[in-house]
């Protein structure tokens, strides 16, 4: 190969390289900061409530960032929050909307009511997607009280840092 040839090989795959660097380096990340700060919220709420909650935050890969369990709050619940933050991390729609869609609602039939039975994913309210910027960065799941509640504590959680994620 002549000199040229791979003087012009290797610039290009610099900066290819330099390209998918800048990219990979513009994509929002969820921090520990913003997750702790996440558990704080879901935490003051759920005792201004009465709630005992386990609470979980895990990054876009689905991996735990941060969890918190309550005194007293069910031990069978952990597992329960942490795979409704990971259901919730690998789809861009709440855990709520899996139950819709494997038991219906309204009194109509779910579309796919198999989801219900995929390991890891978890078919009712209480997990929901963290956005940043219009990107899915992580996801959230609490569990310790009813669906709702634990949607509710969750939401509140996303309200914290609102202003953070975008």
């Amino acid at each position: 190969m002549k000199i040229g040839m791979i003087s012009a090989i290797a610039l290009t795959t610099s900066l290819l390289s330099a390209n998918t660097a800048a990219a990979l380096d513009t994509v929002p990340e969820l921090s520990l900061t913003v997750a702790k700060r996440m558990v704080e919220a879901c935490e003051a709420k759920a005792i201004e409530e009465g709630w005992l909650m386990n609470i979980a935050i895990v990054d876009r890969g689905a991996n735990l960032l941060a969890f918190h369990r309550m005194n007293n709050a069910f031990l069978g619940s952990i597992d329960i929050s942490i795979n409704k933050a990971k259901t919730s991390a690998r789809f861009p729609w709440p855990t709520r909307f899996f139950g819709d869609l494997s038991f219906g609602q309204d009194g109509q039939p779910g579309g796919l009511p198999g989801i219900a039975f995929v390991d890891e994913v978890v078919a009712f309210a209480g997990g929901i997607p963290i956005m940043a910027g219009g990107v899915q960065v992580g996801g959230i799941g609490v569990s310790g009280a009813t669906a709702d509640q634990d949607e509710a504590c969750a939401q509140a959680a996303l309200d914290a840092v609102g202003s953070d994620l975008n």
